[in-house]
C-alpha cells in the first residue's frame, strides 16, 4: 500500500469524522428550546447570561432610571404592593430578584412603623451587581441589618429549604426569568402552608387606544431616556420589548394556579400598565 494511498484515506475518514460532528453540532443545536429576548428569539441557555448582562450593566443606574421611565409612579406601585402584602408580627418574607432592596426596604419600614415583632426578610437575586446596589443603600440608611439578610440565587432554582417562608414577592423580576413556571413552583416549594405569593409585574392594557398611547412612549421615549441618563440604549429597549411579551393577566393567573396556589386574584394598576397577581399555598 503506497504511502500516498495511506495518506489518502486517512484525509477521507478525517474528513467523514469533521461533517459528522458538524452534523452531530447542527442537530444539537436546533434541538435546543428556544425562548425570547425581547423580540429576539435565542436558545435557552444564552437567555440568563444576556439578561445578567443587562442588569450588570443598568444595575448603578436602575433606580434613577424607573424614576425617569414611569414619572416616578413606579415608587407608589411599590408602596400599594407592600400595604396590599400586610405584613404582621413573624413574618418571613423572601423578595426574589429584589437586589436594589425596593421591597425589603418598604417592609422593614412598614413592620418597624407598627412595632410588629420577628419579622424578617432575605432577598435573593440572581445578579450580585444589584445586590451590591441593595447592600450599599442598606449600609447608608443604617437598617438593622439583623432584619435583612443578601443571597445571591437564581428564582428557578432557589437556595432554601422547603417550607421556609410565610411571605414570598417578586416585583419587576418573572419576565427575566426563561421558565416562569419554574419560578411559581420555586415559589410554592419554599412557602409554608397558609403562605402568600405576591407578583408586581408590567401586564397589559384593558384599553386599545391607551395602549397605542402606551407602546409609542415605551418604544420611542424609553430607549431615548436609557441613552441620555444611563448611556445605555439597548438593555431599556429589552426591557420595553420583555414587557410585551410577558403573558397577559388572566394567562399568569392560571399559570399560577397551575403551580398549585390557591385563591388566585389579580388588580390592575393604572388601566394594567402593571398587575399584582396573588396566591395562596394552602
Amino acid at each position: 500500500m503506497s504511502l500516498r494511498f495511506q495518506i489518502h484515506k486517512v484525509s477521507r475518514h478525517v474528513s467523514r469524522y469533521l461533517n459528522n460532528t458538524r452534523n452531530l453540532s447542527t442537530e444539537t443545536e436546533s434541538d435546543e428550546k428556544k425562548t425570547h429576548f425581547g423580540f429576539e428569539t435565542v436558545n435557552e441557555s444564552e437567555k440568563q447570561e444576556k439578561v445578567h448582562k443587562v442588569f450588570e450593566n443598568v444595575a448603578k443606574d436602575y433606580d434613577t432610571m424607573n424614576d425617569a421611565m414611569s414619572l416616578g409612579i413606579h415608587r407608589l406601585w411599590k408602596d400599594y404592593f407592600l400595604c396590599k402584602l400586610g405584613p404582621v408580627s413573624n413574618t418571613k418574607l423572601l423578595d426574589v430578584a429584589g437586589g436594589t432592596g425596593d421591597i425589603a426596604f418598604r417592609f422593614l419600614h412598614h413592620v418597624n412603623q407598627f412595632n410588629y415583632k420577628n419579622c424578617h426578610v432575605t432577598v435573593t437575586d440572581i445578579n450580585p451587581h444589584m445586590l451590591e446596589v441593595g447592600k450599599n443603600r442598606s449600609t447608608s440608611l443604617k437598617q438593622d441589618q439583623s432584619m435583612i439578610s443578601w443571597q445571591e440565587g437564581d428564582a428557578e432554582k432557589l437556595p432554601f429549604k422547603d417550607n421556609t417562608f410565610n411571605a414570598y414577592t417578586i416585583a419587576f423580576g418573572i419576565r427575566n426569568c426563561t421558565h416562569i413556571d419554574k419560578v411559581l413552583s420555586e415559589a410554592y416549594r419554599v412557602l409554608q402552608p397558609g403562605g402568600r405569593f405576591m407578583c408586581l409585574e408590567f401586564s397589559h392594557l384593558v384599553n386599545s387606544t391607551a395602549q397605542w398611547f402606551y407602546d409609542q412612549y415605551s418604544f420611542q421615549v424609553i430607549p431615548v431616556l436609557g441613552q441620555l441618563i444611563a448611556g445605555q440604549w439597548k438593555p431599556y429597549q429589552y426591557l420595553v420589548e420583555s414587557i410585551r411579551q410577558f403573558p397577559d393577566q388572566e394567562t399568569f393567573k392560571n399559570m399560577i394556579e397551575e403551580a398549585g396556589f390557591r385563591q388566585v386574584d389579580y388588580e390592575n394598576l393604572n388601566l394594567g400598565i402593571v398587575a399584582i397577581h396573588s396566591g395562596f399555598k394552602l
